[in-house]
């Protein structure tokens, strides 16, 4: 669903993304984990279309910058960028127009009740706190009913509520078969419910495996400290 094949991004003589390859298959909730600086950001940045690069990007088959790819992929960045004069509502109303999506009021509705802002449907968007702003964003980006979602830095922010809600919608997602990649420093908030996981290192892909993988005793975290703080070398 979520294909990058040998992706590589430069910004002068600095490789920030060097032949990265991550395969997420439908129904799976894959980890991007890394030190700061080690290119999270810009493979997420890439694959949802924002950045040039070289290799090859699609979403279900499409080129990831083509319109088909973009009616597919929902994308929640860390720092919420709201409109400062639209209202929580019309920011969803938004969505629903550019998506041309109908019957979409129910969604809404159901939604912003989760992540308790159904009494903040007329407040603007320069009015919000950082978490609320964080949970309109997860709003707008799922009320299309994308089938692939990508989650920069998803928790940070939110309150404890927030957090609980967003894990449980990502659990929804991933039965109803929607392909998840999600970039976090917060090992243990994904800890029991991976599936995947690629940890990147300057640039490279350290290591990709899948938790029916793992050795006895190993966890998350254990792998995420060997490759960060050992001395194992880079493999794709």
């Amino acid at each position: 669903m979520i294909h990058a094949e040998n992706v590589t991004k430069k910004y002068g003589k600095l490789v920030a993304a060097d032949e990265v390859n991550i395969d997420i298959k439908a129904g799976e909730l894959a980890v991007l984990l890394g030190p700061n600086g080690a290119g999270k950001s810009t493979i997420i940045k890439s694959i949802c279309g924002l950045l040039r690069y070289t290799g090859t990007i699609t979403i279900g088959g499409f080129g990831n910058k083509t319109t088909d790819a973009k009616r597919l992929l929902g994308y929640i960045p860390e720092f919420p960028a709201l409109y400062p004069m639209l209202t929580v509502r019309e920011h969803l109303e938004f969505i629903a127009r550019a998506y041309s999506l109908d019957g979409w009021e129910e969604l809404a509705e159901d939604l912003l009740r989760r992540f308790e802002l159904d009494d903040k449907k007329t407040k603007l968007g320069k009015e919000l706190s950082k978490g609320m702003q964080q949970k309109v964003s997860v709003c707008c980006a799922l009320l299309p009913k994308p089938t692939a979602v990508i989650f920069d830095e998803p928790l940070v922010g939110l309150d404890p509520h927030g957090i609980r809600e967003l894990k449980r919608l990502m659990l929804e997602l991933r039965a109803s078969g929607c392909a998840m990649l999600v970039s976090t420093h917060m090992i243990e908030s994904v800890e029991d419910d991976w599936d995947a996981t690629y940890i990147m290192v300057k640039g490279k892909i350290a290591r990709a495996c899948r938790r029916d993988t793992l050795a006895e005793g190993e966890s998350l975290e254990s792998i995420y400290f060997e490759i960060t703080e050992g001395e194992g070398g880079v493999e794709q």
